[in-house]
């Protein structure tokens, strides 16, 4: 049976990418007669090429990639020799489209990288090289291509190659070869060609026949389980594709994160059930213990456990064009678990062009980091670098479910482990008891100038005549005490929402009615101090007035500071506001006024008093 290797090919736009893979499965006759006969009416209505093939439209396949002539989405095309079998990914070379790139490295074992002769090393050749080190490829072919545009000269040849090995010094590929071809016409690429006598090494494709690309990854087994397999009272299955190792009937196991050990009693597939079972191979296992087994659970060897954390350094790959800041939380994949995770520190970005550590309070699109994560449950993982199964991660927005990064793990953090939670004999239910009410979180959110604190403080007026267990959390007040070390970038705001929302939450578990005036712009934050509280315990106020209004009253004479150019990043004006889009109760104040509002507010809560 031939061994199979995946590989990708990537760089900057108009390398020739397209072309390379193209005229591999040209020349290596891995084209149906259909797709040549369509080749020649493609590259007749499409082509760049006069009256020759264009290559490139084999995998051109989208029309708005035709039209531009550039590489948008991931094509992956299968071929063979009689050495090995192939599957190679076409990446795209723009820069907005490097999340794509991204996606086709994510399985490969070598990549290739193209630079263009007569441009040589490009920032997005040097962005590719370090997404390829840092999802795990250890082998790269860099292909010099278009030589022939430059009169297959030596001097820029070695030019180029010199200046991509200084680059990837610091990337720790375990092989890089630097190949002079011109994709177009075929040279160097199939067989090794006269153009370049000075040049005695394999063709691209010798050297893919030949390269050895043993993986470090590691061997004992893992499997995540994607699925329970329950059809009747008699089965239960637990279904997924193993990451790593081998497994069989008879191996003792262990369940994580719940430790619960069993045995396999068998291997079953749809072609029968299976004396072993290896890396990469789709199977169900039965077990001969009755154990609490769910999707995103590991099944590993009984005495080789994964370990289990929720907290972790990560290097990410940030995608979205909405900056990453410390203190939003995010919806997080990790094989085949959820989480919500909040990245609470970025600890450096990586500068492509020469691999420097800088300092960063937010991150750019296309952008790698290294960020610590928390999340809200502990999950099983592994490092990226031994398991690439288990150590990658994916982050989605809660809101837009826009994938905004590609994460992999290095490892756990120490205090992951160090730190436990303490079980208190009182809990929030003796507290409200106590006091007689319901404890919840009221949150008040709008423009400056909107009113927000001045109802705040008339809601809580009424309350504590009634007798209520109060206290109100002002935006001003907190930024003299706890928060006065914050700006108001959007990185300084989202961690002034994040230390306010774990304060109410503190107080809402003491039994207090807390009250929150905060104009907290960002749905996104909003949204994780809700998070934060059960079902029900956070109502959400928009204290909804127009910005001009807002300015015609200008209490504090902020709007005026703004206008003169005295401040800056002010929500409303030169900062964004985000509305909320279902907030519990919404206020109109040019209709109502603040002691209406204030009643309104009062009623809501009283409709749920809570315990007597």
């Amino acid at each position: 049976m031939l061994e199979t290797l995946h590989f990708i090919t990537c760089g900057s736009v108009d390398d020739g990418k397209s072309t390379l893979i193209g005229r591999l499965l040209w020349d290596t006759g891995s084209l149906p007669e259909d797709h040549v006969a369509a080749l020649h009416k493609d590259s007749a209505a499409h082509g760049t090429q006069g009256a020759g093939l264009d290559y490139a439209l084999l995998l051109d396949g989208l029309q708005a990639e035709r039209e531009q002539g550039i590489t948008i989405d991931v094509a992956y095309r299968y071929f063979r020799t009689p050495q090995r079998k192939f599957v190679v990914a076409d990446t795209p070379g723009h820069e907005q489209y490097t999340c794509n790139m991204a996606t086709g490295a994510s399985g490969a074992e070598l990549a290739v990288i193209l630079v263009d002769a007569r441009k040589g090393m490009l920032s997005q050749t040097r962005r590719h090289s370090r997404i390829v080190h840092m999802l795990g490829i250890r082998h790269v072919v860099v292909a010099i291509n278009k030589m022939d545009l430059v009169g297959w000269s030596h001097d820029i040849f070695q030019r180029i190659e010199a200046d991509y090995r200084a680059f990837a010094q610091d990337l720790d590929f375990s092989s890089l070869h630097c190949i002079p071809l011109s994709a177009l016409c075929g040279d160097n690429l199939i067989t090794a060609s006269t153009a370049a006598p000075w040049y005695s090494g394999p063709s691209l494709l010798g050297y893919l026949e030949t390269m050895e690309t043993a993986s470090p990854q590691a061997e004992d087994f893992r499997m995540p389980v994607q699925w329970v397999n329950r059809p009747n009272l008699d089965f239960r299955g637990y279904c997924g594709r193993i990451a790593s190792g081998s497994v069989s009937p008879g191996d003792a196991v262990r369940v994580l994160p719940s430790g619960a050990l069993a045995h396999v009693k068998s291997i079953v597939t749809m072609g029968g059930e299976l004396p072993n079972a290896q890396r990469g191979q789709s199977v169900t296992l039965t077990l001969d213990a009755e154990v609490d087994i769910s999707r995103g659970n590991v099944i590993t060897p009984a005495d080789l456990p994964v370990e289990c954390a929720d907290q972790f350094e990560v290097r990410l790959l940030w995608m979205s064009d909405k900056p990453l800041v410390a203190g939003r939380s995010y919806a997080l994949k990790i094989h085949h678990q959820h989480a919500v995770a909040m990245v609470t520190a970025i600890k450096y970005e990586i500068d492509i062009q020469t691999g420097v550590h800088l300092s960063a309070k937010s991150v750019a699109r296309n952008t790698i980091a290294v960020v610590n994560l928390s999340l809200n449950r502990v999950v099983p993982f592994e490092g990226y670098a031994r398991n690439r199964t288990l150590g990658a991660l994916i982050l989605v927005d809660r809101l837009s479910k826009e994938t905004v990064a590609a994460g992999m793990v290095h490892f756990a953090l120490r205090r992951a482990s160090n730190i436990h939670w303490h079980s208190l004999d009182l809990d929030r239910s003796a507290r409200e008891h106590q006091k007689e009410q319901k404890a919840r979180c009221v949150w008040f959110t709008g423009l400056s100038g909107s009113g927000k604190s001045t109802i705040a403080n008339l809601v809580e007026k009424r309350l504590h005549a009634s007798g209520k267990h109060t206290y109100l959390l002002d935006g001003d007040n907190l930024r003299h005490g706890i928060n006065r070390d914050l700006g108001f970038t959007e990185a300084d705001r989202v961690e002034n929402i994040r230390r306010v929302a774990e304060i109410a939450k503190l107080m809402v578990d003491a039994g207090l009615v807390v009250l929150v005036s905060l104009i907290s712009p960002y749905r996104a934050d909003r949204d994780l101090a809700r998070g934060l509280l059960p079902a029900g315990d956070f109502i959400e106020v928009f204290v909804d007035t127009p910005v001009a209004v807002c300015e015609q009253r200008d209490p504090k004479g902020l709007y005026a500071k703004v206008r003169a150019g005295a401040i800056k990043n002010f929500t409303g004006v030169d900062s964004p506001y985000e509305p909320p889009l279902a907030p519990e109760l919404r206020i109109a104040t040019v209709d109502t006024s603040a002691q209406d509002a204030a009643e309104m507010i009062a009623a809501l809560l009283s409709a749920h008093p809570g315990p007597q």
